[in-house]
């Protein structure tokens, strides 16, 4: 800068809008939470977005949970439907889209788009999973639900652009600059909602 202070670390895109306003707009948006699933260990670990809405406890985040813990705040009737078609598309590998319907604790309920990859070993065994939560409750008028599990339909080049900033952002560490995380939420939330404006016209 001119009078030589240094630019905040949570400025970005040389416009200073701070780390904190990024993160509101970020809540405000329809991308509202991240998951990671170690398919191996059947441990999931979300976000605090992600944590309060599926399990409905946000001190959740960043641990490894398990079982119906981890969807303890899924709609009990999409609880069968959400474990048996999920598992199904990740023994596929590639791209995973589930609409699933949620439950706050105030008793409103909310519709969530997962879209995320699971990955195979050498052997063709899937190991792992992760991706992002997309508030789709606007959006939502009824109709069926879905899942796609499909390498093919991961060659859209939206697709593809999500995969990688997902990857992207799974890399990153504490030791990361705070402009690093920020410009690569930044790049999920458009993506999410690119995604849910997709979705909606489905």
């Amino acid at each position: 800068m001119a009078d030589g202070s240094e630019t905040p670390i949570n400025a970005i895109d040389g416009f200073g809008e701070p780390l904190d306003r990024l993160r509101a707009a970020l809540d405000a948006s329809c991308v509202v939470g991240t998951w990671e699933w170690d398919i191996v260990r059947g441990t999931m670990m979300y976000d605090a977005g992600a944590a309060q809405l599926l399990t409905g406890d946000m001190s959740l985040a960043d641990t490894r949970i398990s079982g119906l813990q981890a969807i303890a705040a899924v709609h009990p009737d999409d609880h069968p439907w959400l474990v048996d078609h999920v598992q199904r598309a990740v023994r596929a590998g590639g791209l995973v889209l589930a609409e699933y319907r949620v439950v706050a604790q105030d008793g409103a309920v909310r519709w969530l788009l997962s879209r995320g990859r699971s990955f195979q070993d050498p052997s063709g065994e899937p190991v792992r999973a992760g991706g992002i939560i997309i508030d789709i409750t606007e959006m939502r008028e009824g109709g069926e639900r879905y899942v796609i599990g499909s390498e093919t339909a991961s060659l859209d080049p939206l697709s593809r652009a999500a995969d990688l900033a997902i990857a992207l952002k799974r890399t990153l560490d504490d030791d990361t600059a705070a402009e690093i995380h920020t410009a690569v939420d930044r790049l999920l939330m458009c993506l999410g909602r690119a995604i849910a404006r997709e979705s909606g016209l489905r």
